[in-house]
């Protein structure tokens, strides 16, 4: 290296150094700064308008006494333990939806993950299987919730008819508290094809020389699923549990409308309609915050419901997050 270019160089090092550069390069690292935050203004501001804000306003109205019309007044844990202590719906509304976040789920991957793993070992006419078992998931929640209440109707219902005729003892379904829940969740797995196209999708990317390799070794058709299918789908096991259990914990639409119909209040009787018919085994958490909110004007309370609801989401999430081995029965 030429002597020559050692000054020029030394020289630079000062230059870059001086307030000028400084200034230079603070202005560079604004203008990258406010690039990033340009393309990422549509995410903050729809996180902003529709988690940030609402999930505050509604941790600042259960401390407050509030019921729409009125200016809201602090109210302190009031509002809590109201909830926790004196509302007698609240707790029957937790296990049902606990009950509903658990069984129905676990069924509906269940059966879902069964029939995708059926349609891909047909050969013939799957095209056609896959069509049947996807239709039930397009119709309309009330609709199909209130054709499922009249088939499973106790006295005129088919299915009923079709179970003494076997000599099967017949249930009274969205009548009896003891078989409402399993109503909803045989619903919930008749419309199960959203989950079999899922599975039906990761199924087929499982690399067959697994199944080949697992094949040669002797292994049972169990070991098969358990070591070579598992493994390969457990990210979509695990994107179909926590998407079910935030469903479940949304549930509203269909234990509404089965009790509704199932009560005879539906079609204009004109009675008054508690949600959670019969003896509140169809109440949902859901439910209890839109009574306390719409129909007691009960704000604050319905707010401290809905943070309990937020909160069991975001538990559950986080446990299978943490769990995911062992809810798949297999290590990654």
């Amino acid at each position: 290296m030429s002597t020559d270019t050692l000054p020029a160089k030394a020289a630079a090092a000062p230059a870059a150094a001086s307030p000028g550069g400084r200034n230079t390069l603070r202005s560079k690292r604004r203008r990258n700064a406010l690039r990033t935050l340009a393309f990422m203004s549509p995410w903050l501001i729809g996180f902003g308008f529709f988690f940030a804000y609402p999930l505050v306003s509604t941790l600042y109205f259960s401390f407050m006494r509030y019921d729409g019309l009125n200016p809201p007044t602090w109210r302190g844990v009031e509002n809590w333990t109201y909830v926790f202590s004196d509302l007698p719906k609240f707790w029957p509304a937790m296990q049902n939806t606990l009950w509903l976040a658990v069984v129905m789920v676990s069924c509906r991957v269940v059966f879902g993950l069964g029939i995708g793993m059926l349609i891909t070992k047909i050969k013939t006419g799957a095209g056609i299987f896959r069509t049947l078992f996807y239709l039930p998931y397009l119709a309309p929640p009330v609709a199909a919730t209130l054709a499922f209440v009249f088939l499973l109707n106790p006295g005129t219902g088919p299915v009923n008819s079709l179970l003494e005729a076997v000599g099967i003892p017949a249930p009274s379904w969205f009548n009896d508290a003891d078989w409402a829940k399993p109503a909803l969740t045989v619903l919930a797995v008749w419309g199960v094809g959203d989950l079999m196209v899922i599975f039906m999708a990761a199924l087929l990317d499982v690399p067959k020389e697994q199944y080949e390799a697992a094949e040669l070794d002797g292994v049972s058709a169990w070991q098969r699923f358990r070591y070579v299918t598992l493994p390969n789908i457990s990210p979509i096991v695990l994107f179909a549990v926590v998407t079910g259990i935030i469903g479940a914990m949304q549930y509203y639409t269909q234990p509404i409308v089965a009790a509704k119909v199932a009560s005879g209040v539906m079609g204009g009787s004109g009675a008054t309609f508690q949600p959670g018919y019969p003896d509140d085994s169809t109440l949902t958490l859901p439910q209890l915050v839109y009574s306390l909110g719409f129909s007691q004007f009960n704000y604050g309370a319905a707010c401290v419901v809905a943070l309990v609801l937020f909160a069991f989401s975001m538990a559950f999430t986080a446990l299978l997050m943490r769990r995911r081995g062992g809810l798949i029965g297999s290590g990654d």
